[in-house]
This record gives C-alpha cells, structure tokens and sequence, in this order.
C-alpha cells in the first residue's frame, strides 16, 4: 500500500483541524448551519468520533464561570456563618455579664457597701503572691490600697496595688492570705487563709468552740483586718478533731467564689455604716 504523501498528510492534517473546530461550535449551539450542511457529508464520522474527545473539554470550560460563582457564594456563606458565631458568643457574654452585675448589685444592696464594678483583665502570680487577679479600674476611679474586692458570690480578695487605670488584688485564695471570719449564729470567730485550689482553712480564736459541717462563715473582725464586715466567704464542710482545748480548733471551708473562673467583680469603695451580721448570706436551703 502506497504512503500518503507529505501534501496529502498536511490536507488531512487541516481537515481534521477544520472538524475539531466544526464539531465545537456545533456543542457549543453557535449559528454555522450553511457551513456545516454543506460539510456533514465529508466529516460526518469523523465528527462524532472528534465529539467524544470534545463534549468533555466544551462542558468542563463551560463550567468554570459557575465554579468561580460557587466559591464565592461559599465564602460568603462562611462570612456570614462566623459573623453569626461570633454574634452568638457576645450576647452570651453579655447575657452572663449581667447575671453577675445583678448578682453584685443584691449584694451591695444588703451589706450597704458601695461597689465600683470592674472586669477581671488578667490572672496569674504577683510580687510575693500566687493568687494575683488585675481589675480594669484604677487610682482615677478612686481605687486605693486595702479596699475589699467582692463578687455576686461573695469575697473575692483585697487591693495590692493600683496604678492609674488598673489595680492588682490579691485572692482570698492565696496561701499567703488571712481574713477574719465569723460563723453564723453562733457569731464564733477565727482565721480564715487561702490554699490554692483547695478548700480554705478555719482557725478558730476559742479552741473549746462548737462548729459543725454545713456552718457558713462571713467577714468579721481579727487584728488589723481591712476587710468590711459580713461579706460571705463560704460553708464549712469538714472539722478537725476536738483537742480538748489543748490545741486550737480547724475546720475545712469551701468558698462561695469560683476564684478560677473570675469575670466581673466589685471593689469595695465604702463599707457599711453598720455591721450587716449575716444578713448578706443568702437563705440557707432547707435540709
């Protein structure tokens, strides 16, 4: 059989082009109807086998402005998901926020303290301290050294240090720190000191004293103390053996303030004219 030669190749070669381009203006739906009845009867079987090659190409390049659409239509989509996330998250936050400001508001209304609300801005160890908490109000908001720092729950700590626009309070819960406390009803009084994360410690002045699980203490008075009076510190649930007087008499408190979980606070500014006792502990719940 004789080869084609290099004209004949290169006239097979054109036809073919021209029939690729034929048979994708035909996918395509352009308007050539003269052009291509007057080839169908040369290229007709070529133009179906080329057609399975292109259909596939015509249809994937067709489709590349709807998948830009799409991408931005999913972009937009998540925009709008996170926006909605993030709307969420604030109203609970504002939502928790005012809780708390409800919950300090009752408290300073039945100890008569005054409170300057004042959000929790940092955590960690200080000078001297472990338990050290920064609040967002300072010497401009009358803030000064030994001021009592309150929560909804009850004592949070005391003042440190302040600067202009900021303060350092040191917790309750920190092993360095003592406040008086005082038992409810029977008026006993003691040491209260911080441990951490574990439950505080009660001391008591009179070893001989009777103190049961289930007791809750407020601040009283002890030494030097510059805490105001009957701010809640928390319930006794365990108490140490009776020495007989001998030695003096513990007991184990858990405190009514989440001391980790710290978000809006109060400092003091001017205690009670008198002693509120106990009138700023909640009811006890029935038994």
């Amino acid at each position: 059989m004789r080869r084609p030669t290099r004209r004949q190749r290169l006239a097979l070669a054109a036809l073919l082009a021209l029939a690729v381009v034929l048979v994708t203006v035909d996918y395509q739906g352009r308007a050539f109807g003269g052009l291509r009845a007057g080839t169908e009867s040369v290229f007709g079987p070529l133009q179906h086998g080329v057609s399975a090659v292109v259909g596939p190409v015509g249809r994937f390049l067709g489709g590349i402005p709807h998948l830009a659409s799409s991408g931005r239509r999913i972009d937009a989509l998540r925009q709008q998901n996170d926006d909605l996330r993030r709307q969420l998250a604030e109203q609970a936050l504002d939502t928790a926020r005012a809780e708390q400001l409800s919950r300090l508001t009752l408290l300073a209304g039945l100890g008569q303290y005054r409170v300057l609300p004042a959000a929790v801005i940092g955590f960690g160890p200080g000078p001297g301290f472990e338990w050290v908490a920064t609040l967002d109000v300072g010497a401009r908001d009358r803030v000064v050294p030994g001021q009592t720092v309150v929560s909804g729950d009850g004592l949070v700590g005391r003042v440190k240090q302040v600067g202009a626009t900021t303060c350092t309070v040191v917790l309750a819960a920190d092993p360095g720190s003592s406040v008086g406390g005082r038992i409810a009803g029977s008026g006993q009084l003691g040491l209260v000191t911080g441990n951490g994360t574990a439950a505080m410690r009660l001391t008591l002045l009179d070893p001989n004293a009777r103190v049961s699980a289930g007791d809750r203490l407020v601040t009283g008075p002890y030494g030097a103390s510059t805490y105001v009076a009957g701010v809640p510190i928390g319930e006794i649930t365990e108490v140490g053996a009776d020495t007989g007087g001998v030695g003096p008499r513990t007991a184990t408190v858990r405190p009514y303030v989440a001391f980790t979980r710290l978000d809006l606070v109060g400092v003091v500014l001017t205690g009670p004219r008198t002693d509120p006792r106990d009138s700023v502990l909640p009811p006890k719940p029935p038994r």
